[in-house]
């Protein structure tokens, strides 16, 4: 007979699946050791987002709402919390189960030991703290956007991040701080003896992460734009003499291009990094490699496809393919055992890319 733990944990295994979209990939070929501890995050955090992007919801109950969640996940609240009202709001069945059943990740994250319960902590505590900075950043904007038509949308002023250390710091709390907390978590669980440069180590996970979420603000400004969003810093886009409304015109992007590649360079500089980190992790964890080296092959891949496709028209998201997607996966698998066919992976992703038709 099933328990009703077994039902809890089927729950959130199949939330997680339902949730994490490509970030499942890497997950489910984690060593068990530090799976659990990682996945529980993730779903926390995934909730804490859901939250943070209801917008139909006014922005300060969004806040309310986080601040309520961090503390319970701190353990400052002990009162269960109930989010039926921002649950009724999603379009997503599993993001609305996912808010009305966060009791049960909070109630899986007293389980773990208490140095990865702390990890956890401190990770989710970051990354909320990310999501407020943004609500509060873009929030003047909501309430005109949802009253807006179309027309009045694209006339509207969009908020921009106003510096590179403004972008610096988004992507360290929405990211970086994951690479942080993955480097700990499985430097404690997989390979606590191998000597390695940790000062080093640590830094090129951090990068890994930030460069992975600079892929997608890259990838996604047409969407943000839309949205009143603007991730590229005013401080550059006023030495072209453009405007964050001005990215809303697909003929802006000459102008555009010199910034637009430079923050590519940067984008593919923290991927070499996490490339460096990837073949830091002794070769006996296969399955950590591989959970490493693919968001990094697909990511330096998309930033190829960035280099040469239009990128400010909203009718055309650039991405990976599915089967490309496959091949990578399948290609990093068969070169495993063979060092500098390994090695060769990040620069082969970053040309392929640029020779899809």
């Amino acid at each position: 007979m099933r328990s009703s733990r077994d039902d809890e944990e089927k729950l959130l295994a199949g939330l997680l699946k339902q949730t994490s979209r490509s970030f499942y990939l890497t997950l489910r070929i984690l060593p068990g050791a530090v799976r659990s501890q990682i996945g529980l995050a993730y779903l926390l955090a995934r909730t804490s987002d859901t939250i943070a992007d209801t917008e139909i919801v006014p922005a300060e109950q969004r806040l309310a709402a986080l601040d309520e969640f961090r503390r319970r996940i701190a353990g400052s609240r002990t009162s269960p919390l109930n989010f039926t009202v921002l649950a009724q709001q999603q379009g997503l069945p599993a993001e609305r189960v996912l808010l009305e059943k966060c009791e049960l990740g909070l109630g899986c994250l007293q389980t773990l030991a208490p140095a990865d319960r702390k990890l956890v902590i401190e990770v989710l505590n970051i990354i909320i703290s990310g999501q407020e900075r943004d609500l509060r950043r873009f929030a003047p904007l909501e309430s005109t956007l949802q009253r807006a038509g179309d027309k009045l949308k694209l006339e509207l002023q969009t908020i921009a991040l106003q510096t590179d250390a403004e972008l610096d710091d988004y992507t360290y709390r929405v990211a970086g701080c994951v690479g942080e907390f993955w480097t700990k978590m499985c430097r404690t669980h997989l390979f606590p003896d191998v000597k390695l440069d940790d000062v080093q180590f640590l830094a090129d996970g951090v990068r890994f992460g930030k460069g992975l979420q600079l892929v997608n603000i890259l990838r996604d400004l047409p969407a943000d734009l839309r949205k009143g969003r603007c991730y590229l810093p005013m401080s550059g886009l006023n030495q072209l003499g453009l405007t964050p409304a001005d990215l809303l015109s697909p003929a802006n992007e000459p102008k555009l291009r010199p910034l637009y590649n430079s923050l590519l360079d940067a984008a593919q500089a923290h991927l070499a990094a996490g490339w460096r980190y990837t073949n830091t992790i002794p070769r006996g964890p296969m399955r950590v490699r591989l959970a490493c080296a693919w968001p990094i092959l697909i990511g330096v891949r998309t930033l190829a496809k960035l280099r040469r496709e239009p990128v400010l028209d909203p009718q055309r998201r650039v991405k990976v393919s599915r089967d490309e997607v496959k091949g990578i996966l399948v290609q990093s698998v068969i070169k495993y055992p063979f060092a500098r066919a390994w090695e060769q992976q990040f620069a082969d992703a970053a040309s392929a890319g640029k020779a899809v038709a």
